[in-house]
């Protein structure tokens, strides 16, 4: 597929393979674009920038809907481009693809409710009477979007959406593992009526794309997803632009004495396994109270052991592959190190070319790197825990803060955890992987700084200015 630069659909003599992980096979082809792509992709965002800004926030309502509306008569066809180029099973690619036209709704619904405020100016010490002030929101300019492979539709709708409902031009570069329904929504965004500059999708290594696109001065506000090392490497490199940060995690589950089995077997059965364990707030560190400790493992272990994974266009299949067989080895080694290191393994563990089993470890101390790292893949690990402030204490020992959760019916329990956890998402009674659209959603410490959904993206997105009447 061709990438679109510079309000046309090129294509580069140097290629990059998209390959459908489940078995290697060829699916797709996309441009690795050069430093001079890159220079058109800026030089024409800023000519789309200015258009976009020219536009009402009715006029750019009316654009996003007619998208989101696209994305819905597209849905199958999307979620089936999901599935081929990251092995997300069909199931979970539909839900993907549904959420993704909310975002495009919500986005909207934004672009209409971008409002000024009336600072009450003689509230201040010194000359102020006579005096009117109010603010005024205005488009950064051009925004740049960089996205991975886990969510590649949903997550580049929640960085291009809000840029756009904002009155922003944004350029579009996909991880080059996922770069195909990024590129299709690049289509659906220019047929429902996005000025042909206002959007790029460009394609290419982040070394030459990314890195030249993150340090251009033209580029005023970057949002990226991704890793905690990528991330700080795209803020070394940013300068002085606005910057939002969705990284990595360890995300930590707390089981108390008097949690509820059932919730807790359902809601971790899920929230562990889900995209193969391919997401940020995948549930990888379980801390059992040692009342519970032993009765949790030989009941999650079985549901866990009984979990179907294999081709991902398999209607009854639950879990699919890692994007990459190399990423299918780092877990495998992670798993086998764990165990050499003394922990047990309860389930799973084999690896089969990109596929890992669904995995579930016992005994699992602090300091392996299935705890201590963001693992990326399908297994969890139990730890045991005698009362609720050593299970805080070990939830909060990381460097990542993203998503928590906790399994108790005890009120003052969950509200001790929801005060003294240091995590952007907390969850009393599910699982750490849940996320509805609308909400601030955003980590603390090496998870990231700022806030996405697309009402606190917008926010994120525009520059406030400051206007002074003296009358």
């Amino acid at each position: 597929m061709k990438m679109y630069v510079g309000t046309e659909w090129i294509d580069t003599d140097q290629k990059i393979e998209v390959l459908s992980p489940w078995d290697g096979s060829l699916y797709d082809t996309v441009p690795s674009a050069s430093t001079q792509d890159v220079e058109t992709a800026l030089a024409t965002a800023e000519i789309g920038a200015k258009k976009m800004a020219s536009l009402t926030g009715f006029e750019r309502y009316q654009i996003l809907h007619r998208a989101a509306d696209m994305i819905v008569e597209k849905q199958e066809d999307l979620a089936q481009t999901i599935t081929h180029e990251m092995g997300k099973i069909i199931t979970e690619a539909r839900v993907e693809v549904e959420r993704a036209a909310e975002i495009i709704y919500l986005s909207a619904e934004e672009a209409k409710r971008l409002g000024s405020e009336v600072i009450p100016l003689d509230g201040g010490p010194g000359v102020t009477h006579d005096k009117f002030g109010f603010t005024i929101r205005v488009p950064c300019g051009v925004v740049l979007a960089i996205t991975p492979f886990n969510f590649p539709l949903h997550l580049v709708c929640h960085k291009v959406g809000p840029a756009l409902a904002a009155g922003n031009a944004v350029i579009s570069k996909p991880t080059s593992d996922t770069p195909i329904v990024a590129l299709r929504l690049c289509e659906i965004m220019l047929e429902a009526g996005v000025p042909s500059e206002a959007i790029q999708c460009i394609t290419g290594s982040g070394s030459t794309v990314g890195n030249a696109l993150a340090a251009d001065p033209r580029v005023r506000k970057i949002s990226f997803t991704g890793s905690r090392e990528v991330g700080e490497a795209i803020c070394r490199t940013a300068g002085l632009k606005k910057v939002t940060m969705e990284l990595g995690s360890n995300a930590p589950v707390i089981i108390m004495p008097d949690a509820d089995m059932n919730k807790v077997h359902t809601a971790l059965l899920s929230t562990a396994y889900a995209n193969a364990g391919q997401v940020c707030i995948s549930t990888q560190r379980i801390y059992a109270d040692s009342t519970v400790y032993d009765d949790f493992i030989d009941s999650f272990s079985e549901r866990v052991g009984k979990l179907s994974y294999g081709d991902p266009r398999d209607e009854n299949v639950q879990m699919g592959p890692l994007v990459r067989e190399s990423d299918a080895v780092r877990v495998e080694e992670w798993i086998n190190s764990a165990i050499n290191d003394g922990a047990k393994l309860v389930t799973g563990g084999s690896r089969n070319g990109a596929f890992v089993e669904p995995t579930l470890l016992a005994n699992v101390d602090k300091s392996m790197r299935v705890s201590c790292d963001e693992l990326f893949g399908p297994a969890a690990g139990v730890s045991k825990v005698d009362n609720i402030e050593e299970a805080i204490a070990l939830a909060n020992d990381t460097n990542y803060g993203l998503s928590a959760a906790i399994f108790t019916e005890s009120l003052d329990s969950a509200m001790k955890f929801a005060r003294q956890v240091d995590s952007g998402n907390l969850h009393i009674n599910f699982g750490t992987q849940w996320r509805t659209d609308l909400m601030p959603y955003g980590g603390v410490k090496e998870s990231g700084f700022g806030k996405e959904g697309p009402s606190y993206a917008v926010e994120e997105m525009t520059e406030t200015k400051m206007v002074v009447m003296h009358l």
